[in-house]
């Protein structure tokens, strides 16, 4: 997975294809107060800290909008109003360049990888994409509308192997949520999701084959 980043977003304004801009660090008017972020659900423990880094050094107020990415983008392109937005995929970033929305480039500012997240112990010896096909086990998954559900859909056509889930869930953090509940025995996430997490192992990690951004 790859993380982008875009700063400038445009909202768009009333009906028909009105759009107004949001000005960001270009340098119009007084100095900002105030930012609104977009960012894709697994950022949200790194960008929580961000924002209160901004807040204590620069007296910058962020209000954060995590979702998953296919979630934000369909919410931008119908008229929200933000100032960045962080997508888990290019894909989505590119939606929202098509639709003009955009003041500038964007930038890739992140790496991740999958991995299998188990419940503590993993009790199911769980230990490679092949074993979430064993009858019995509960997986879950995001869904393929979602970047994290995209690639793992990837990672597990590429190593031949056919899941059926038990749930496909609209954001990763969703899977991640069951495994540590104990609603699901297996889930494939982030890396940076089991991290940040600690209520969860892993097994076995995939690159995906694209990143976000």
């Amino acid at each position: 997975m790859v993380a982008i980043l875009a700063a400038g977003i445009m909202s768009a304004c009333g009906s028909g294809t009105t759009t107004c801009a949001i000005q960001t660090s270009c340098g119009v008017g007084p100095p900002r107060t105030t930012l609104t972020v977009f960012a894709a659900a697994s950022l949200q423990p790194a960008f929580d800290k961000i924002g209160a880094k901004l807040l204590s050094t620069q007296n910058l107020a962020t209000t954060f909008s995590y979702a998953g990415t296919q979630t934000l983008t369909t919410q931008l392109t119908q008229g929200a109003p933000a100032d960045v937005f962080a997508s888990a995929d290019v894909a989505h970033m590119t939606t929202i360049h098509s639709a003009g929305l955009l003041y500038s480039q964007s930038v890739l500012f992140a790496h991740n990888r999958l991995e299998i997240a188990v419940a503590k112990g993993n009790p199911k010896g769980v230990h490679s994409l092949a074993d979430l096909a064993r009858s019995g086990l509960v997986v879950v998954l995001a869904d393929p509308s979602v970047p994290a559900g995209k690639y793992a859909a990837q990672a597990l056509a590429k190593a031949g192997v056919t899941v059926h889930p038990a749930s496909l869930e609209q954001q990763v953090t969703g899977v991640l949520s069951k495994v540590a509940l104990g609603e699901a025995d297996a889930g494939i996430v982030y890396h940076s999701d089991i991290v940040s997490s600690g209520q969860v192992d892993s097994t076995s990690c995939y690159r995906p084959m694209a990143s976000r951004s």
